[in-house]
């Protein structure tokens, strides 16, 4: 049961009584490791949503990204993920240390198909590892190795009826509102939204904590 609803699906069986049965080639599709072909999704993505859930299931999905193939292909069942500088609040990485399972999805600009990888991630502090990952002279301090487990191309549809690469239908940034008017709405008011946000920009413009 739902608070909105009585009509509540709660078993595969009724599931599949909807959705039918995945086709044997759709089946066939999911591998364990990369291979030549599938490793070019990883190398030519300059951006992945990297999904995480904590110990009780609680889940998370964080954007990466950086110049195309910055996930590095270590071998067909390992790859690594620089960790940038962010807010500190650490979410991924607090996720992984209690659950080690993630999701991943490889974005290509101007390509409809993604790629998916299921995995287990370690984070890890190795220069060793981390050296070719630096971007702007700067070596990250941390990373994520995922070991592979499952690996498949996603198909088409979900971009395809969104127009997502559709540059007629890109919304102007001044249609939603800025980080600096949602920071006053959830201040109650009490927050120099504009200051914010000018000072937001110019870090950007400096390209400051980028590295």
């Amino acid at each position: 049961m739902h608070r909105l609803t009585a009509r509540t699906i709660d078993s595969e069986a009724a599931l599949r009584a909807i959705l039918g049965e995945p086709t044997a080639i759709v089946c066939s599709k999911i591998a364990t490791r990369l291979n030549a072909l599938t490793r070019r999704f990883i190398e030519l993505s300059p951006f992945v949503c990297l999904a995480t859930a904590d110990a009780t299931g609680s889940c998370d999905v964080s954007p990466r990204g950086d110049p195309a193939g910055f996930v590095r292909v270590l071998d067909d069942v390992t790859l690594l993920i620089p960790e940038r500088p962010g807010n500190r609040l650490a979410d991924t990485l607090r996720n992984i240390l209690v659950n080690p399972h993630v999701g991943l999805l490889f974005v290509v600009p101007g390509v409809t198909d993604s790629f998916r990888v299921d995995g287990r991630a370690t984070i890890v502090d190795d220069p060793a590892l981390l050296e070719a990952s630096a971007v702007e002279g700067k070596v990250p301090k941390l990373g994520i190795l995922v070991d592979v487990e499952h690996a498949y191309t996603q198909c088409s549809k979900a971009f395809l009826r969104s127009h997502l690469w559709d540059a007629s239908r890109f919304v102007d940034r001044a249609a939603l509102p800025t980080n600096g008017e949602i920071h006053a709405v959830l201040a109650d008011g009490d927050f120099d939204a504009e200051k914010y946000d000018a000072e937001r920009a110019e870090r950007y413009a400096r390209r400051e904590g980028f590295y």
